[in-house]
């Protein structure tokens, strides 16, 4: 009779679980469609700022924090930032190589940020020229 209390036992988990796990990977799967639609609604500029947070796993304000920048700072209180920061969690120092792998991280997101910004005020500064170029050929 024991065994047949614990056959009905397992077989209620099971289905429980069973029916847990679809409602999870159902929801995984509506958010996972909400997100791409997201990104496509987004436009170019906040994607390609979602590819970088991907991409590196870092988005811009935790590298900021991490830094302890803001994001307008300009390139010398980066760098200063970053080498303090560096060389006090020095391995060899005492340091952490866990911290000293996050700094880098966050300076390389920043680096990655400012090189796509100046490359959209590029192709900015090119289509609005092209346009120019334009107007004045037709007069």
């Amino acid at each position: 009779m024991s065994a047949r209390i614990i056959a009905q036992i397992v077989v209620s988990l099971g289905t429980v679980v069973g029916r847990a796990f679809i409602a999870a990977y159902k929801q995984a799967a509506a958010n996972a469609a909400q997100g791409g639609a997201a990104a496509a609604r987004g436009g170019a500029k906040e994607g390609a700022v979602d590819a970088l947070t991907r991409k590196t796993g870092m988005s811009m304000e935790e590298a900021c924090q991490i830094l302890n920048i803001t994001k307008e700072a300009d390139l010398e209180k980066l760098t200063k930032n970053y080498e303090h920061l560096f060389n006090v969690n020095d391995t060899a120092k005492g340091g952490s190589f866990y911290l000293q792998s996050k700094v880098v991280r966050a300076k390389e997101r920043i680096e990655m940020e400012r090189a796509e910004e100046a490359k959209a005020k590029a192709k900015q500064e090119a289509a609005s020229s092209a346009e120019n170029n334009n107007q004045s050929s037709q007069q």
